[in-house]
């Protein structure tokens, strides 16, 4: 059996000095919704998959969210739901 190191790994994010990931998310959201789609479905199945075709091309919704990296996505909605807690 392999010997494996017992500390934790730190990832480190540089912050989003303009919140654009927060506008591009919230575009996206109100795209979806506009188009009937269930906007937090649609969502979850681009960051759990990668795939854009989650995402509708309406307003430009689909290049806007390949901007960013599903890293980025997955910390501004973890950040924004715990500092409402």
């Amino acid at each position: 059996m392999s010997e494996r190191s017992e500390g934790t790994m730190q990832f480190k994010f540089q912050m989003n000095e303009d919140n654009k990931t927060r506008d591009i998310i919230q575009e996206v959201y109100k795209s979806l919704k506009e188009k009937g789609y269930n906007p937090i479905n649609q969502l979850v199945g681009y960051i759990l998959s990668g795939d854009p075709t989650y995402i509708t091309s309406y307003n430009n919704a689909r290049a806007l969210i390949r901007k960013l990296e599903r890293d980025e996505i997955l910390e501004e909605l973890l950040r924004n739901y715990l500092d409402e807690k």
